[in-house]
């Protein structure tokens, strides 16, 4: 049997992102690294990833970030459907890192999070 693959949604600019992929190194998890800035998740991969965290977008949103302000989100009450949209088309506002193994999900911030997936 094949054990269930690790991903990342990794921003190596951010620390959190390289802190919590340290982590997992050194618990002896080598994941699969998706640099989500490069090549940002599809509609569906992030609903799933939703689901797998248990939240919904708006509660993985960068509110700091400058396209958040210029895209008048905070006056906004977007649909699940329009926040997934809006994810996909600016991935710099999904919050970072996220860590999939199988069903299960989590952000690592803290990267002490991730722990709670691995073993």
């Amino acid at each position: 049997m094949t054990p269930t693959p690790y991903v990342i949604y990794h921003n190596p600019r951010c620390s959190k992102s390289r802190q919590t992929l340290q982590r997992l190194r050194d618990a002896g998890v080598e994941p699969e690294i998706v640099e989500y800035l490069t090549t940002p998740p599809d509609a569906a991969t992030l609903d799933a990833i939703l689901q797998a965290l248990g939240k919904e977008p708006q509660d993985i949103i960068r509110r700091g970030e400058a396209v958040y302000k210029e895209l008048g989100l905070a006056d906004r009450s977007p649909s699940r459907a329009e926040w997934l949209d809006i994810l996909v088309a600016h991935p710099i506002l999904i919050e970072r890192p996220i860590v999939v193994h199988g069903p299960a999900a989590c952000l690592g911030r803290p990267p002490e999070n991730v722990d709670a997936l691995i073993g």
